[in-house]
């Protein structure tokens, strides 16, 4: 396989540093509503985005390093992965709470229409960079772009899970289902970050081969 140009390094480089940048307000935006209106999905959705955001900058800081020293690559990643796993799965727990008691104690309070606003910007933005990433894969592979491919495209369906909800909390705060459909948006998203930190867990505890090194193929017994 071609190796990447150092045009096509530069592009992607700039790429993870604009998501970053524009996911940075993320928290903020999305912490303040949530602690406003107390709808578990937005406080859920205000925890993804933390732990997302720990994940883009981990990203971006991973492909900056090797793409001007390759040495050390495997620890490097697996150090990157298992902190970024930490986060999520964390985050996941956090949010799998909220979700939980928002079930069992739910009360329209609030306006979400700013988290429901900021949540379909993020789903435009975020299939948007998911197709950019696709494109650049397709392009020529690279496992860090790989990631942040899987990693936008669970982005946008999750916030597609965030707007459905967050739309029905607007409409019909007071129906019957909405606390269900609320706390089942917090719920989806600790799944979604469970199943993403598992995930990058284990591959960071894989065995890798060393770089320019090919893993050995097992022995077969001699009978």
């Amino acid at each position: 396989m071609a190796e990447v140009s150092q045009e096509q390094s530069a592009s992607r480089e700039r790429t993870m540093l604009v998501a970053m940048l524009l996911s940075a307000p993320g928290p903020i935006a999305t912490g303040i509503p949530a602690f406003v209106s107390l709808s578990a999905t937005q406080i859920a959705d205000f925890l993804r985005r933390t732990a997302e955001l720990v994940a883009l900058v981990v990203a971006w800081w991973v492909y900056r390093r090797l793409r001007r020293d390759d040495g050390g690559r495997a620890r490097i990643e697996s150090a990157a992965n298992t902190t970024v796993a930490g986060a999520m799965l964390c985050s996941g727990v956090a949010m799998l709470a909220v979700g939980v008691a928002r079930l069992f104690a739910y009360e329209a309070s609030g306006s979400v229409l700013i988290g429901l606003i900021i949540a379909a910007l993020g789903l435009l933005t975020n299939s948007w960079f998911w197709l950019r990433y696709r494109r650049m894969n397709r392009e020529q592979y690279e496992s860090v772009v790989a990631g942040q491919q899987t990693l936008y495209r669970a982005k946008a369906s999750v916030d597609l899970c965030v707007v459905i909800a967050l739309t029905a909390v607007t409409v019909a705060p007071t129906h019957p289902a909405t606390r269900y459909i609320d706390a089942g948006g917090a719920v989806i998203v600790a799944c979604y970050l469970f199943f993403s930190g598992w995930r990058m867990l284990r591959k960071s505890r894989a065995p890798q081969a060393p770089v320019g090194e090919d893993v050995p193929a097992p022995r077969t017994p001699i009978l």
